[in-house]
């Protein structure tokens, strides 16, 4: 299997792909990012998760299959799903479990790892059709997006229980329009919090009452994923106007930072370390998607890395804590890995 790799030499390679941002100094730190074929082509890779024994497993979202790298030797195995599955969006259990969202199938699927057997469970409600992003809670059950049906979704996986809530929908010069909730996470109460596409607004709902309260955001705000850091401030990309946000829940307040790659950055996969390092993923069209790198304790973004198949879109990603490696997919039909800067274990404060 072919296996590329990129390493940025030196600070002053890094910064030779950068653009100017008027009155600052972008100090670079080293990204190394390697990337692996996958060996069904066109399939669309996404949204790998590290299982408990060193395997990446992703989805296939255009040919209907589940499938894990070892990165030790580069072999690839995949599980086919049923024709028309469209999974979006995996995670794996601490047993090994493998969980995915049936987008294009109204289904939560379970897959035993081991045997290869699939259970199908699926949505109580028909407008709730794709199941979007998952996550998992402190207790192991799963929060889940939906977002063309316009739910938020919480999943109980020892009994298959399954609640939803409806996300707002608001009138628009095309009539009534659903927020459609995309990228979802989980803050250290068990609070989900959800990019609410559709809207200049993010949502949380609350474990016990499933109630969802929105907080809003600057007006033409389109937020895509977010992450949430070590003191439960939620951070956001705005797709649409190419910046990066925060917002703290106890008081409110927003503030955002434009990327490196401007207006038209298009961010929309991101994660998060235990230093709080922001990371997120520009993705231009007809241009490489780049990695990039915040840090809040400075404001200021220290790190830009040219993705070196291009990337095509990145998604969605993952961060492996064990390694301080970020997981993610292309639409270059890549599973690519990003070996970050040491953690100094500072935090943001």
């Amino acid at each position: 299997m072919r296996h590329s790799r990129a390493v940025l030499a030196s600070a002053l390679a890094a910064a030779s792909f950068l653009p100017a941002i008027p009155g600052e100094a972008l100090a670079q730190e080293q990204v190394q990012i390697e990337e692996w074929d996958v060996p069904w082509e066109r399939s669309r890779p996404r949204d790998p998760y590290v299982a408990p024994d060193g395997k990446v497993w992703f989805v296939g979202q255009t040919a209907h299959y589940v499938a894990h790298l070892d990165p030790a030797s580069g072999a690839f195995e995949k599980i086919d799903l049923e024709d028309g599955a469209g999974p979006h969006n995996l995670v794996v259990a601490a047993d090994g479990t493998i969980w995915y969202a049936g987008n294009a199938a109204r289904h939560i699927g379970r897959v035993d790892a081991a045997t290869g057997k699939i259970q199908k469970f699926m949505m109580p409600d028909e407008r709730a059709r794709d199941p979007h992003t998952l996550v998992f809670d402190s207790e192991g059950d799963l929060w889940f997006s939906v977002q063309g049906g316009n739910f938020v979704g919480h999943f109980d996986t020892e009994t298959g229980d399954t609640k939803l809530v409806e996300a707002p929908r608001f009138e628009g010069p095309r009539g009534l329009g659903a927020s459609r909730p995309y990228g979802i996470v989980v803050d250290s109460r068990d609070h989900a919090w959800v990019a609410l596409f559709n809207s200049d607004m993010i949502g949380t709902v609350d474990p016990e009452t499933m109630a969802l309260r929105t907080y809003e955001l600057p007006e033409g705000s389109r937020p895509r994923r977010l992450v949430v850091d070590s003191r439960d401030v939620v951070w956001y990309v705005d797709y649409q106007q190419g910046q990066l946000g925060r917002l703290d829940p106890s008081s409110g307040e927003v503030k955002e930072w434009d990327l490196p790659g401007g207006a038209e950055s298009r961010p929309y996969a991101m994660a998060i370390d235990p230093d709080d390092r922001i990371w997120a993923v520009e993705t231009p069209r007809d241009k490489p998607n780049r990695f990039v790198g915040f840090d809040p304790r400075t404001e200021k973004f220290f790190s830009v890395t040219e993705i070196p198949s291009g990337g095509g879109t990145v998604r969605h990603m993952y961060y492996d804590r064990e390694h301080n490696v970020v997981w993610f997919g292309t639409d270059t039909n890549k599973i690519g890995r990003a070996r970050l800067p040491p953690l100094t274990g500072r935090g943001v404060s």
